[in-house]
């Protein structure tokens, strides 16, 4: 049998995605001089690198990096971050991952940021697939799809040819 893989998002859409969100990001900012993206181990730190670049061009705001490593499969253990808690305290902090899937990883993520006092939380997925096992909501997102649970969703990020497929 073969597997077929739909595109959903390819890199010219994921690009427009990717500059709306950082409009919306820079929007809900206008008056900060910094703001923390986030972004999950993997694909959710490449979208965040992206997401920065476009702040950057459409704005004078100035974008603190951060990598949040959570392991997936066992989100409850300790998370870590490549900034210390008093890098993004009584700042405006925006968690990225690539897709929104059940909610675990993205509530366990904002689980860790609440330990401190931020100036203002936000979330942004790519893809979200409506699927939420907790109370969890993106903020900004690329495209909500409505998928059936034995459906995969998959974001691949490679040079000249990012997309967004069905499995």
């Amino acid at each position: 049998m073969i597997e077929i893989n739909t595109i959903i998002l390819d890199k010219k859409q994921i690009a427009h995605k990717i500059k709306r969100i950082a409009y919306q990001v820079y929007e809900t900012n206008v008056e900060e001089k910094e703001v923390v993206v986030a972004g999950i181990n993997g694909n959710g730190y490449v979208l965040a690198k992206k997401i920065k670049v476009e702040v950057e061009k459409i704005s004078p705001i100035k974008v603190l990096l951060c990598e949040v490593k959570i392991d997936k499969k066992n989100p409850t253990d300790p998370i870590e971050t490549t900034l210390k808690k008093e890098d993004y305290q009584n700042k405006s902090l925006l968690l990225v991952d690539d897709v929104l899937h059940s909610g675990t990883t993205l509530i366990y993520g904002v689980k860790h940021f609440l330990e401190v006092p931020l100036k203002q939380f936000k979330t942004a997925v790519l893809v979200d697939r409506n699927h939420k096992k907790y109370p969890i909501k993106a903020d900004f997102k690329g495209i909500s799809l409505s998928t059936s649970l034995n459906e995969n969703v998959s974001v691949i990020f490679e040079k000249g040819n990012d997309r967004a497929i069905l499995e």
